[in-house]
């Protein structure tokens, strides 16, 4: 079992179920979103995830057709993001997670579009959009 909460923990969640290859992602979308170089996500299986506070808080932004990025009004983290295409997958926020993951990324995705700032150092692998096309990342 998994739990994770928002920064100011009005929304909780819990997930009990595998969790998928964390990915980070280095769109334009995703940075301006977090704030950062890259976010770092894993799908979920909608199915095994509940909130157990604060559900009804969460607010999405659609961020393109069809994509939407959960987030928390209060104090703003990112929870997750959907897409309409595939119903019951969430890509979770990995960072909202409180316990250690004991796994590593998987990949870097959308470096064709990284920022000039950030150099990857490690030796994770790179793909210029995404290991798959319908990867809503």
């Amino acid at each position: 079992m998994l739990t994770g909460q928002c920064l100011c923990g009005d929304i909780k969640l819990e997930y009990d179920g595998p969790l998928g290859p964390i990915a980070l992602c280095h769109c334009s979308q995703c940075r301006r979103a977090h704030g950062s170089a890259f976010s770092a996500s894993s799908p979920i299986q909608k199915i095994h995830a509940r909130f157990t506070a604060g559900e009804d808080l969460i607010r999405e932004y659609e961020s393109r057709p069809g994509k939407y990025r959960g987030f928390c009004p209060r104090c703003g983290s990112q929870l997750y993001s959907r897409v309409d295409a595939i119903p019951g997958i969430l890509r979770l926020r990995v960072g909202v997670i409180n316990e250690p993951l004991e796994k590593r990324p998987a990949s870097h995705v959308y470096v064709g579009s990284k920022s000039d700032w950030f150099t990857i150092t490690d030796d994770t692998p790179q793909f210029e959009k995404t290991e798959r096309t319908n990867d809503p990342h």
